[in-house]
């Protein structure tokens, strides 16, 4: 594996510590701002908001520049996002800090994967993403519980401060190891690809409700472990080191069972999910019971993940260049939903443990959209193939279908 992936999977470390880390710094935020807990959660939405309007805006406005340069323009704003979130005078510049971040952060996932994949041969490209998903999964596991550690000893803005630091040392990564990657002999065309968001399919494999009901809880959950299940401000780093490394053990069971077992790892983890931000609601003044469950909330959510980017790239493969960037912005459009919706019920009144309830909402909903979607699917694969697209490429036969046969 070239150290060029692995500098990406650095990259992509600080790009998804920034994302996560608000998590564990909101009430020092709030507090600095003059804010609620649940205005300042809005700064969450704020940056999935970017990533989910940044996804497939950059992935099309950068698709004929050099990826390599454009990899450098991006980690360059990205970091020059950090350091205004960091000097923030107010709520409103921190805020307009998350939206730059989140799109910079946007167009680096959506052509880091390009770069990545175009580096190793056909054998070694789901090894290489996983590189780069190696990247988020320790952001969760190190970077969100360190981000909360600086918070807490020596201000939030240090996190920040933090997360600007390691975006240097990506930029000079990228500038010393990424290659010129040379342009593909035909360039796609984006009308072309535009056609697949017609299909019905595409739109029910957008699974966000799943996202969305981890992140309603997620969000509020270093609150909810101070001021409801009566735990020191010192602990909520170590709880969220347990989230991620429950997101880790998570994603690599999903990873392992997901191939030939899609729709099943779909309604277990969701499922599971639920069942968890219900018990994280009922039991919200247990310590020992927020503990537990945080971890095993950060496993069942993950879970699903290699199944809901396995279901978009199944239906939309026929459309490369926005396959991967429709993924990012389901997931973030739940990470929109998801805080905004535990914000809303906190603010009339219902407290922190409000917000698991809503999450579980959101999770129950999201299981009626994978049974309309299996529906669905059973009667796409009693239709005729579709043509071969123009630009010769084979045709996109389903993944599990294919698997089957």
């Amino acid at each position: 594996m070239p150290i060029a992936v692995h500098t990406l999977g650095v990259a992509v470390f600080a790009l998804g510590t920034s994302e996560f880390m608000l998590s564990g710094l909101l009430p020092a935020v709030a507090d600095d701002m003059n804010v609620s807990v649940p205005r300042a959660g809005l700064l969450i939405s704020a940056f999935a908001i970017g990533m989910v309007v940044g996804a497939p805006l950059l992935a099309a406005t950068t698709l004929r520049l050099p990826r390599r340069a454009t990899l450098i323009a991006l980690i360059s704003v990205f970091g020059l996002g950090q350091i205004a979130g960091a000097l923030a005078p107010s709520y409103a510049v921190l805020f307009a800090s998350r939206v730059v971040s989140a799109l910079a952060c946007a167009g680096f996932w959506a052509v880091g994967a390009s770069v990545a994949v175009a580096m190793v041969p056909v054998t070694q490209r789901a090894r290489a993403i996983a590189v780069m998903l190696g990247g988020l999964s320790l952001a969760n596991v190190l970077g969100v519980p360190a981000g909360a550690f600086l918070g807490d000893h020596f201000g939030w803005r240090s996190a920040f401060w933090a997360v600007a630091g390691a975006s240097a040392l990506a930029l000079v990564g990228v500038v010393l190891l990424v290659p010129r990657i040379a342009p593909p002999a035909e360039q796609p065309v984006l009308r072309r690809e535009l056609v697949i968001y017609r299909d019905r399919q595409v739109w029910l494999a957008v699974v966000a409700l799943a996202a969305g009901g981890v992140f309603c809880a997620f969000s509020y959950l270093a609150p909810l472990l101070t001021d409801v299940a009566g735990l020191g401000d010192g602990w909520v780093p170590g709880v969220l080191a347990l989230f991620g490394v429950g997101a880790l053990i998570g994603t690599a069971i999903g990873g392992r069972v997901t191939d030939g077992r899609l729709f099943t790892v779909l309604f277990s983890g969701i499922a599971a999910s639920t069942v968890f931000l219900g018990s994280l609601a009922l039991f919200s003044a247990s310590a020992v019971a927020v503990v537990i469950l945080a971890f095993l909330l950060g496993v069942s959510a993950f879970y699903t993940g290699p199944a809901l980017n396995a279901r978009v790239f199944e239906v939309a493969g026929a459309a490369p260049t926005l396959a991967g960037a429709t993924a990012t912005a389901s997931f973030n459009l739940g990470n929109t939903a998801g805080p905004w919706l535990g914000g809303t019920v906190i603010d009339v009144g219902w407290g922190y443990e409000a917000a698991a309830w809503a999450g579980a909402g959101l999770t129950v909903s999201a299981l009626g959209v994978v049974a309309v979607s299996v529906r669905v699917r059973g009667s796409a694969e009693g239709s005729p193939t579709p043509p071969l697209p123009e630009t010769g490429a084979p045709p996109q036969t389903p993944l599990l279908k294919r698997r089957r046969g």
